[in-house]
């Protein structure tokens, strides 16, 4: 995937029958699908069945088995409850008869009511003091480890700014956090908030565990540990636009037994708050 249209076109499912949907898959580097894309297609699958006035406003999503890069994903939606403010929608994803994902998720009428918001950090770079992945691989590429180049150098719809880089060549140690600015690329088609949902829980599953690894990337990083997202949840606050750089942010409170956990938010650039996230992931040292 180059751009938005195809990111768009690869979360858009089927309509085959009874609310059962089916998607595709394209790969982000590696052999299993990525989560991100699964956790977008049910959202899509979910919102196929809910009724026009009701917005996504949390999910949580359990990741079973790996999945198939060559097969179709089909997705079962169980409708729970339509209440008068709420609705809840249970989506199972499946491979040849295998459950490979589930997912809880609420939607809810848009409403009034107070509010306040947690601060954006600003003792940050901004994007354009930032390199992106891309301008890493070409400016680096040929000092990088072979996984890190060929990880950078994947077609992929959005741009990614990390606020710090480490040297895979002499990672050091740092505090359990990470911020990452990220923008689509291409040309942005005017969206539905369904649609934007979608996309930014498709992002969401990129760089959560960095900060879970920055503790001890002396000793331990992706290519000696064994990981995968075990769960991912969203909360979803505000309506906003991909139409300029948001900053992710994260901060791991705790990895032990092999399970690395981390929390973060989301920020448009002037420091609107519209969503949060929560994973916990596999951190298994090989052997």
């Amino acid at each position: 995937m180059k751009n938005t249209k195809e990111l768009i076109d690869l979360l858009d499912l089927d309509d085959l029958e009874n609310n059962i949907f089916s998607g595709k898959s394209v790969t982000i580097g590696s052999d299993i699908v990525f989560g991100g894309q699964v956790l977008a297609q049910a959202i899509n699958a979910g919102y196929r069945t809910i009724p026009k006035d009701r917005f996504l406003h949390s999910l949580h999503g359990y990741f079973l088995e790996a999945g198939d890069l060559t097969s179709d994903i089909h997705y079962h939606v169980t409708e729970i409850r339509n209440g008068g403010s709420f609705s809840t929608r249970r989506v199972t994803a499946f491979q040849q008869d295998k459950t490979i994902f589930i997912m809880a998720a609420s939607f809810h009428k848009k409403e009034e009511g107070f509010e306040h918001q947690a601060i954006m950090n600003t003792d940050i770079k901004l994007p354009e003091d930032l390199m992106s992945w891309d301008e890493m691989a070409i400016q680096f590429g040929d000092f990088l480890p072979k996984s890190t180049k060929l990880f950078l150098s994947i077609d992929r719809p959005i741009d990614f700014k990390p606020a710090h880089v480490q040297n895979p060549l002499d990672p050091k140690n740092l505090p359990p956090k990470e911020e990452v600015w990220f923008k689509l690329k291409g040309e942005i088609p005017s969206m539905s908030i369904q649609k934007k949902h979608q996309i930014l829980t498709y992002i969401s599953d990129y760089n959560v565990l960095n900060a879970a690894f920055n503790p001890n990337a002396k000793k331990y990083h992706f290519g000696n540990t064994q990981t995968a997202s075990l769960d991912h949840s969203m909360w979803f606050f505000r309506d906003f636009d991909f139409d300029d750089w948001m900053l992710f942010s994260a901060e791991s409170p705790n990895v032990f037994g092999a399970r690395g956990f981390v929390r973060g938010t989301i920020f448009t650039r002037d420091g609107k708050l519209i969503a949060s996230f929560a994973q916990e992931g596999l951190m298994r040292p090989k052997k």
